[in-house]
């Protein structure tokens, strides 16, 4: 769960290490922010790393399929991508390495990504797919911890490299604490909405709302068709969707034998979106 309420709402749970200057205060308004959004029950978003802090990201509706909202303005995210440097990662690459140390983030501009930890018994989670816009790696910058996952470039992707303590500074001038929260928000109601649909919803379901989330994620927006989404193999769609490689092979067997998708290897083609939203909301 992305956030977590404190048991004793008068013990000090810090969201930064204490003792590092900006992160700190920072820690402390988003501590005072959470309160006066949740009166004595403050929220501490200790856990983000499970699920990630977008500042351009996606939200759910009724439906279950997610539209692109803008949090930020096109001013601030132009400017905040200004204070770093560009920097290509080819696919498969690993672009943030669980274990390091946070001394960067990244604002991804272009291609998709995978968040995955790394278990102890050499097993890996899945845990969500990031596209354009997306912050990369700020919760160990928050937290002053190592990284708690690995995040892999699934197309070749294109990030800004933001400097830690240049970052929080950023954050602190321009009164951005309040977008981090809606966002922290906004992500642990989209981590709900997901663990209820693997509960409660058929996997064709599931399936078409994955690849039309994808396909909004990749700024390919679901009014027009067709869609392609590459990078992806059945194995990852599976855990997104909490089932099997089998699983998913039938389930785009379905999609196909209705004329909603194409296949290849590593390519999905949205044939017809409108139809594919049908399927999404049969339940």
């Amino acid at each position: 769960m992305l956030g977590r309420i404190a048991k004793g709402y008068d013990e000090p749970l810090p969201i930064f290490t204490k003792g590092r200057g900006q992160r700190s205060r920072l820690g402390s308004e988003l501590r005072r922010t959470a309160t006066i959004a949740f009166g004595q029950r403050p929220l501490i978003v200790d856990a983000a790393c499970n699920i990630g802090v977008q500042l351009v990201g996606p939200m759910c509706t009724s439906a279950g399929v997610m539209g692109r909202r803008r949090v930020l303005s096109d001013e601030v995210w132009r400017d905040l991508r200004s204070q770093g440097v560009t920097r290509m990662y080819s696919e498969r690459s690993v672009m943030l390495r669980q274990g390091s140390p946070g001394t960067h983030l990244l604002a991804l501009t272009s291609g998709l990504a995978k968040v995955v930890c790394r278990e102890p018994n050499g097993a890996r989670t899945w845990l969500a797919f990031r596209g354009p816009g997306d912050l990369l790696g700020e919760v160990s910058v928050f937290n002053g911890t190592s990284r708690t996952a690995d995040v892999v470039a699934l197309t070749p992707c294109a990030a800004v490299v933001l400097d830690a303590q240049r970052f929080v500074q950023f954050v602190e001038e321009r009164g951005l604490v309040m977008h981090l929260m809606r966002q922290a928000l906004a992500r642990m109601r989209e981590s709900d909405i997901h663990r209820a649909e693997l509960q409660t919803l058929p996997l064709v379901v599931r399936l078409a709302r994955t690849l039309l989330r994808l396909a909004v994620l990749t700024d390919q927006m679901p009014g027009s068709s067709p869609v392609r989404l590459t990078g992806l193999n059945q194995e990852e769609v599976a855990q997104a969707i909490g089932v099997t490689r089998n699983a998913v092979i039938s389930g785009l067997g379905q999609l196909r034998a209705a004329g909603l998708v194409e296949t290849a290897r590593r390519v999905i083609v949205i044939s017809d979106v409108e139809a594919l939203q049908r399927w999404a909301t049969a339940h």
